[in-house]
């Protein structure tokens, strides 16, 4: 008889036949043969095995269990035999786990029979190698096991566990977890354990925290997987759990998990001192219990940092920049945010910084410490809240050193590692370039903000046609200030021009812009031109920008609206370049959007501009305003539109009451883009403040004309303005008679100043020209140029208009003779100038 290789088992590959069963049995499951080691095995002897079936002597030792005669034939039955654990009960009713051999006999008269072996599994020859893996795992692997009771007290542990809590076998048995390790977290696992033993489904990979007494100085993280114990009959013995310590993966992880953090929290802004608070409220409670974070002076100036590591005498002007601590309220801080902070040459902050390595202090020992009796208050501080460990790292980006950051520890979470170093560092040097980031677009933001303001109106001139407020608001875009600009310019005539204007883009090359724009404004206006010749020469001036800039500026155009009031006629021309609509309120209330010609945005080029002429009655208020106004965070333009008008409803409110008003109905605490408002509530001139009269193209009427502005001047109190006012319209009627054609008329106007205009039917504009001295004419406009605050033409659809303006304040009086004498020699329209001639007569226009 032998055995199939099949047949051979693990070790050394055969039974001890003196401690196996050898049972023979036919192919009916009936016993034929029986040997002392099965009686010994089983309990049967031979006399009543034989004959008997094999599954009433091997009888199945769990009830539940398939039907022993089905699983014996399906044995017996296996083509090249069958291995496998068999668990049974002996005659006596007791357990036996049994390794079991199904060999077919190949010679004899019955091929047919069967040979089966069975040995208890602690005999067979791998039942050692089974021992020696339980000891492994109970005795000799790093794995902690213990056995506790259904009341979780503890009947069992290995020497891992011994070792990992720190805690004698004696002391943990018959005690409760919660008796021997009050320092980990005693409720959840117990609460996880009863949760197993109620459920009877394991748990696997559960994690907590806590100080064992083999180490308390540090915290560990445990993981731990839990099955319920039960014996044969299915009885809850207990529980048992195996546990593994992670601490290094676990710090790890939470290493990994503060890195990422920190990239999500810290840069957030561009602002110098949030991203310095932002840096210690990340490092806070998760790796340290208290961050100070001090930056040199040039950080929070704007100024450019020295490179390489800093001067010991810099170190007295830097400042806290961002501090935080896991106590309420920073009880550790010596000094508050904003102010200047002194450290000692010895100090840990000075040494990162004048050395240019970070400090690591695993143990700090302020008794011993050289810097501790150099700075006695910060030490005493220290030693009286309990600090234990400390590291600073410098803040250093694209080679310039910015400040330094001190971390400290004082609860019993151990001492700062090097791992903990290589963390603070990585998210310091993050923090350090976003600091970095932030002081230089403070620096680029201010400079454009600067050059903004320079280039804005710092306040409103004086001028007579409207009462006048604004505001500007800067946006929170990151690309920096936009080129937004209003103005009010006094004009000719007692007008005025209300102008609004808008760059594309943001930045300085747009606050550029916009001051090269304002400036052509301002020029185009003192040249008396109509809206939209003012919008037509703009346009071709943002060409010439748009095509001198580079390409990356972002300025493309411009929007802008030009308007020109005037209080005499009590009417607005206006033109708008791709400029939103201004809002006219009526002095009843009535709001309207005023319906203008849309011209497209400065800077397109080929397109022209249209201006509309609409009454103003007086006390009508005006809104001119960029887009900015309008653009919520959902760009809502329509919702802008109602909100102002709603801000406007009462147009007689004081305008800078309603400045407020409007401005504070904008969403958010910051606008979306730049935001101008120009409000504008207009007047009338009084008629007794103006004088119109009809010149006769004679040269007799020059004397009639100066007597008229003479009695007017007595009217108005203006007596001592006489000779320079009788000078000047001397001058202009005289050259309107001679060189112009008809209507001729004159007109004063007394308001900031006294104006003198002109009119004629021609449209050719004088100019002042060098007379020699041989020249019986030709001074007449340096004359004019010399009395006269200022002096200029503008066209009309009907001839043009000259002008002058004398200040009320200014005192005339009469010049020296020889003064005189060559002033005038030979002056147009001055001969005759005592010449009692009748005035005029008064048209009452």
């Amino acid at each position: 008889m032998s055995a199939s290789p099949s047949s051979r088992l693990p070790g050394d590959g055969v039974f001890d036949l003196t401690r196996t069963a050898v049972v023979m049995a036919d192919p009916t499951g009936v016993v034929r043969g029986w040997t002392e080691g099965a009686e010994r095995l089983l309990g049967h002897p031979a006399a009543r095995a034989l004959g008997r079936p094999l599954a009433e002597l091997f009888a199945a030792a769990d009830a539940r269990a398939v039907s022993g005669e089905d699983a014996w034939r399906h044995r017996l039955a296996a083509e090249g035999g069958w291995s496998g654990l068999v668990a049974v009960r002996d005659r006596a009713g007791h357990r036996l786990d049994l390794e079991v051999r199904v060999l077919p006999v190949l010679a004899g008269q019955d091929p047919s029979t069967r040979l089966v072996l069975a040995a208890e599994m602690a005999r067979t020859p791998w039942s050692g190698a089974g021992r020696s893996l339980l000891n492994g795992i109970l005795r000799m692997s790093p794995i902690g096991v213990a056995m506790l009771d259904p009341e979780l007290r503890y009947v069992w542990l290995n020497d891992a566990l011994e070792r990992m809590g720190g805690t004698p076998r004696a002391e943990r048995l018959g005690k409760r977890l919660r008796e021997v390790l009050p320092n980990l977290a005693v409720e959840s696992v117990e609460a996880e354990m009863r949760r197993v033993l109620r459920t009877g489904v394991p748990s696997l990979g559960y994690e907590y925290l806590g100080h064992p007494r083999s180490d308390p100085q540090r915290e560990h993280a445990y993981s731990t997987s839990f099955f319920r114990l039960e014996d044969e009959s299915g009885q809850v013995l207990g529980v048992s759990y195996m546990v593994i310590d992670v601490t290094e993966s676990y710090r790890a992880r939470q290493r990994m998990a503060l890195l990422n953090r920190a990239g999500e929290r810290i840069g957030g802004s561009l602002d110098v001192w949030q991203t310095a608070q932002e840096l210690a409220d990340v490092a806070v409670p998760d790796l340290a219990d208290f961050v100070t974070v001090d930056l040199l002076d040039a950080m929070l100036t704007g100024e450019e940092p020295a490179p390489g590591p800093v001067e010991p005498t810099d170190l007295f002007t830097m400042r806290r920049a961002g501090q935080q601590s896991v106590r309420e309220g920073c009880p550790e801080a010596v000094i508050a945010v904003g102010e200047r902070t002194a450290y000692p040459p010895s100090a840990p902050v000075v040494l990162s910084l004048t050395e240019g390595e970070s400090v690591l202090v695993p143990a700090l020992d302020l008794d011993r410490a050289d810097w501790a009796a150099d700075d006695p208050v910060r030490a005493g501080q220290l030693r009286a809240l309990g600090f234990h460990s400390l590291m600073v790292v410098p803040l250093r980006a694209r080679g310039n050193f910015l400040g330094a950051a001190a971390f400290a520890r004082w609860r019993p979470t151990g001492p700062f590692q090097p791992d903990d170093l290589v963390l603070a560092e990585e998210f310091v040097t993050r923090a350090a370039i976003s600091i970095d980031n932030a002081r230089r677009y403070t620096r680029e933001h201010a400079a454009a903000l600067t050059l903004q303001r320079s280039l804005l109106p710092r306040g409103l001139p004086a001028q007579s046609a409207v009462d006048a407020a604004y505001r500007y608001l800067p946006a929170d875009s990151q690309s920096g200030v936009g080129g937004d600009w209003f103005d009010v310019i006094p004009l000719s005539g007692a007008r005025v021009a209300l102008v609004v204007g808008d760059v594309v883009g943001h930045g300085v090359h747009a606050a550029a812009t916009m001051g090269r724009l304002r400036a052509a404004v301002q020029a185009l206006a003192d040249l008396d031109l109509s809206p939209e010749e003012v919008l037509a020469h703009l346009d071709d001036m943002v060409n010439r920008v748009a095509h001198d800039a580079h390409s990356d500026d972002g300025v493309i155009g411009a929007t802008c609206l030009y308007a020109v009031y005037d209080p005499v006629g009590c009417c607005c021309a206006l033109a708008r370049a791709g400029h939103p609509a201004p809002l006219l309120v009526s002095p009843a209330g009535g709001c309207q959007l005023l319906e203008l010609p849309t011209g497209p945005p400065l800077g397109l080029g080929g397109m022209p501009f249209e201006s509309v002429e609409v009454p103003l009655p007086e006390g009508s208020l005006l809104a001119l305003y960029t887009n900015g106004l309008l653009l919520g965070k959902a760009l809502d333009l329509d919702g802008g539109i109602t909100r102002l008008r709603t801000a406007l409803a009462d147009p007689q409110a004081p305008l800078e009451e309603i400045c407020e008003t409007v401005i504070s109905s904008l969403p958010g605490t910051r606008p979306v883009d730049d935001v101008a408002l120009l409000l504008a509530r207009t007047r009338t001139l009084p008629q007794n403040q103006l004088a119109t009269w009809d010149v006769p193209a004679d040269p007799s009427a020059v004397g009639g004309a100066r007597r008229s502005a003479a009695d007017q001047l007595a009217r108005w109190g203006l007596a001592e303005l006489e000779f320079s006012t009788e000078l000047i319209v001397s001058e202009l009627v005289t050259n309107a008679i001679r060189h112009a054609s008809g209507p001729i008329g004159l007109r004063m106007i007394r308001a900031e100043a006294l104006i003198c205009e002109v009119s004629d039917g021609s449209s050719t504009a004088p100019h002042l020209r060098h007379a020699r001295t041989t020249d019986e004419g030709g001074r007449g406009l340096f004359l004019i140029a010399r009395y006269a605050r200022r002096w200029g033409a503008r066209h009309t659809p009907h001839g043009k208009i000259i002008w002058a303006e004398l200040p009320l304040d200014a005192v005339s009086g009469t010049p020296p003779a020889e003064v005189f004498a060559t002033l005038v020699d030979g002056v147009d329209g001055l001969d005759g100038l005592d010449d009692p001639a009748a005035p005029l007569t008064d048209t009452g226009r």
